[in-house]
């Protein structure tokens, strides 16, 4: 959805951490619109990058502060984040587009998270509906019936519900018949180096089948012309991937967006940028 560095884990704590805070450590993904060429909405990531600008990626440390505690304290600056981006745009002028953050399994155990990310929606005055929750498929695998009453709830309250990660290893076409969902984005695995007509069956058939169920569909980790042909040619809707940009940091994400991307400016988005 994007360099290793190697540390002991058993030395990282909260002291640690904080210290980190004041360094940059966001990002964000263009989500590109296959039929009209444009960025349609973006994706927060996260980079924990150290003093010496060696960098720490997510699956390196996000399953550790999945671990002690620290993802809540990481995720939640996150979403101010982008609220705040948000917030920005609007009051500027800009028009705004469907930014996604990611919601970690601590979340779904804690049943005061929903009115937790509504308060801070309304410290910014900010719809939910401007904001797009990411859940993997692989939380499926510890309760699909507390995972499906966990969606209902914020899909309620009008947040964007989208399945990342789908086709990894853990989902079955089944679930999409149960999941209070909007997006569907399809793994970057499906996507393999030597394609083949077997798998480009493969996510026809799946974006089909999402479409059919009035779920939109992303394709993640294109990294070709051909790749992002072949998926407008079977009517996926958007998709990232180095293809159309390596995540960059905010500042840069909303100066590109701001300059090339309002509706006067009347052009498409290259493919390479």
């Amino acid at each position: 959805r994007y360099h290793f560095f190697q540390f002991n884990v058993h030395t990282l704590n909260r002291d640690i951490f904080k210290k980190t805070a004041s360094i940059e450590h966001r990002a964000l993904c263009l989500l590109f619109n296959l039929k009209t060429k444009r960025i349609s909405g973006a994706e927060a990531l996260v980079r924990w990058i150290q003093p010496d600008g060696k960098m720490v990626m997510p699956g390196d440390f996000i399953p550790l502060f999945e671990q002690n505690g620290f993802i809540v304290q990481l995720d939640f600056y996150i979403y101010e984040q982008v609220l705040k981006m948000l917030r920005r745009w609007l009051d500027s002028g800009i028009p705004p587009i469907l930014v996604s953050v990611n919601i970690s399994r601590a979340h779904v155990r804690d049943e005061g998270f929903a009115d937790k990310l509504l308060k801070l929606h309304e410290k910014y005055n900010i719809p939910a509906s401007m904001v797009e929750l990411e859940l993997t498929e692989t939380m499926f695998s510890d309760s699909h019936k507390k995972m499906v009453a966990f969606m209902e709830n914020l899909h309620n309250l009008g947040f964007y519900i989208s399945i990342d990660d789908f086709g990894s290893g853990y989902s079955s076409l089944n679930m999409l018949k149960d999941i209070p969902a909007d997006i569907i984005k399809l793994d970057k695995s499906l996507f393999t180096e030597k394609e083949n007509s077997k798998e480009k069956k493969l996510l026809k058939g799946i974006v089909d089948i999402a479409r059919s169920m009035n779920f939109s569909t992303i394709c993640e980790g294109v990294e070709t012309r051909d790749q992002a042909d072949f998926l407008e040619k079977i009517n996926c809707d958007c998709a990232q991937g180095f293809l159309f940009h390596r995540p960059i940091d905010y500042k840069s994400f909303e100066k590109m967006y701001c300059e090339c991307w309002q509706p006067q400016a009347g052009a498409d988005m290259p493919y390479y940028v």
